[in-house]
């Protein structure tokens, strides 16, 4: 054979492998979920990744198929590092040909990544990072968020908490998420008194002197004393607070959000305690949340936990945008999709807010009840706190 009908073979056998593949990808929708699964935030993280690919299979059927194409979801590490997460955000748009990207675990990370689906002109679905500087003054129309944030985190805990009487000291930590927290809980604050900040970086371990300053600002208070914790990461400063006995020390209670499971059990030793959040198993009483419910019983023994919940509804939110579009990725289109658009959840029904693409979304006041089949302190539901009940706030400038 002569050699020029050889290079003609060879380069007709190449145009062919290359055809192949771009059709190969042509019938996939490629997900690039990014989570900081090693680092202080390492059970947040894997959490939301088994949530996600929960959801995606409960949202499709057990199909993993969209429109005649294959869902692909491409895991990777952020290790907690902002840099890291942005390198990773920009690979997977520009190498992996992801046509959307979920993630990151944590604020910092998810703020260095803002600007990449910008350049890319790709969404990024923020889950669950909550400094509301990302739906706020650092986002861009990329972004969508189905995470709760800083505002719906504080506008819960002060339908909870804030009383005439009552003299809070917050504890918080040191990045993005504990100070866009504590501004926007003292923005929600109207009748309760804040008297400190105290603020400690992720992945303290010893917790004395930071809790000795609060206790010396609050043990002389009149009022009702509680210290506020906004606190992410392990390990948490709750065992801590129950081994400094505060409350018949020196007449301070605890008021926190919800947690993890684990972080949890040292709510055993505050019975009665009170505050809102986001998610507990055992509390949505919904068709989603009770599949996720059983699904993670089966798979795992346990119940699903906070940010499981998370993963699963960015799963929904992103196939319910999808089967609109009919498998269609155009960023323009999916945008022109999501905004406004409403979506089941574990939690009930979600709606992305058109002005920031804040998924707006109820949240739960509870009470703590030391049950002994748990290890943990079970949130019981005191009401329901409704999205509409809940003046958040629009804080991006665009």
């Amino acid at each position: 054979m002569h050699r020029r009908t050889l290079v003609a073979l060879a380069t007709l056998a190449a145009t062919a492998f290359a055809g192949s593949g771009a059709l190969a990808q042509a019938k996939e929708i490629r997900i690039a979920i990014i989570a900081s699964k090693t680092g202080p935030l390492e059970a947040y993280a894997k959490q939301t990744i088994v949530g996600f690919n929960m959801g995606l299979d409960y949202a499709t059927g057990g199909t993993m198929q969209v429109g005649g194409k294959k869902l692909v979801v491409l895991e990777k590490d952020d290790q907690g590092k902002p840099d890291v997460g942005k390198s990773l955000l920009a690979a997977a748009y520009a190498d992996d040909k992801v046509d959307i990207a979920v993630g990151p675990t944590g604020s910092p990370v998810a703020l260095a990544m803002l600007p990449v689906a910008e350049e890319y002109k790709k969404i990024l679905l923020v889950e669950p990072a909550v400094a509301d500087s990302i739906t706020g003054d650092k986002w861009n129309k990329y972004i969508f968020r189905t995470g709760r944030n800083s505002s719906q985190d504080a506008a819960s805990n002060a339908a909870a908490m804030d009383a005439p009487g009552n003299v809070i000291a917050i504890l918080a930590n040191d990045n993005a998420f504990g100070r866009d927290g504590v501004k926007a809980t003292k923005e929600f604050t109207k009748k309760a008194k804040i008297v400190h900040e105290e603020y400690l970086p992720v992945g303290t371990t010893d917790f004395t002197a930071g809790l000795q300053r609060i206790v010396d600002k609050l043990k002389d208070q009149p009022g009702k004393k509680y210290i506020a914790v906004a606190w992410s990461g392990a390990p948490t400063p709750f065992a801590k607070i129950a081994d400094l006995d505060l409350k018949k020390r020196f007449g301070i209670d605890l008021a926190t959000g919800g947690n993890i499971l684990p972080a949890m059990v040292a709510y055993k030793q505050f019975p009665g305690m009170e505050g809102a959040l986001y998610y507990y198993f055992g509390i949505p009483k919904n068709a989603a949340n009770d599949a996720m419910v059983a699904r993670h019983y089966s798979q795992f023994k346990t119940p699903p936990d906070f940010f499981t919940a998370g993963g699963f509804s960015a799963a929904m939110a992103v196939v319910t945008a999808l089967k609109k579009t009919n498998g269609d990725t155009n960023t323009d289109k999916l945008i022109a999709t999501m905004e406004g658009m409403s979506f089941d959840t574990p939690k009930g029904l979600m709606t992305f807010r058109k002005e920031d693409h804040q998924a707006m979304q109820s949240m739960y006041h509870f009470k703590i009840k030391v049950d002994p089949a748990f290890a943990w302190g079970v949130p019981e539901l005191v009401r329901e706190i409704k999205a509409s009940e809940m003046d958040i706030p629009i804080r991006n400038k665009r």
